[in-house]
């Protein structure tokens, strides 16, 4: 599955949730699905900003990745455990999204995506982005952890489908 095919996975399951249910906060520090699916579309742009700017750097890196991005991208995956971010990244999505607002921001990225896909493998493998915890990354490597990184958001998203009043 790529992570085009991802995203428009989870643009058609919103048609599985009422407006309450794609807000439904079951307890205190648990997101909601709309919450869930503002963080994936967030994250996925930040890594698209980095794709951008890796085809728009001039220099060139040999610099690689942490050992734990090097076993991130050998498993192409992240572990099966939630991953909590320090406090002052781990502000609360936003939680305020209808259902069609999110249908079209996913479309907006995945019109993104496609567009910089085409164009990757014009961009220098040299060049390259620092990710704080995964190390050096190059276009195709931050383009390859949206995928990554949103399927290991599905987990998440079967347990909030199962708390679902």
């Amino acid at each position: 599955m790529t992570g085009i095919d991802c995203l428009l996975h989870l643009h058609q399951e919103l048609d599985r949730y009422s407006e309450d249910e794609l807000h439904y906060i079951s307890r205190p520090g648990v997101w909601s699905l709309g919450q869930m699916y503002d963080h994936i579309l967030l994250v996925a742009h930040e890594y698209l900003d980095e794709v951008e700017a890796c085809a728009s750097r001039t220099t060139r890196s040999t610099a690689g990745k942490t050992p734990y991005g090097e076993e991130l991208f050998r498993q192409a995956a992240f572990p099966p455990v939630k991953i909590r971010l320090p406090e002052e990244m781990n502000a609360p999505p936003n939680n305020t999204n209808s259902a069609d607002q999110l249908r079209h921001r996913l479309v907006q990225l995945v019109e993104r995506m496609e567009s910089w896909s085409a164009r990757l493998d014009q961009i220098d493998p040299t060049s390259k982005t620092e990710h704080g915890g995964f190390g050096w990354l190059n276009a195709c490597e931050w383009y390859q952890l949206i995928e990554m990184h949103t399927r290991h958001h599905f987990r998440q998203k079967q347990e909030l489908e199962q708390q679902l009043p």
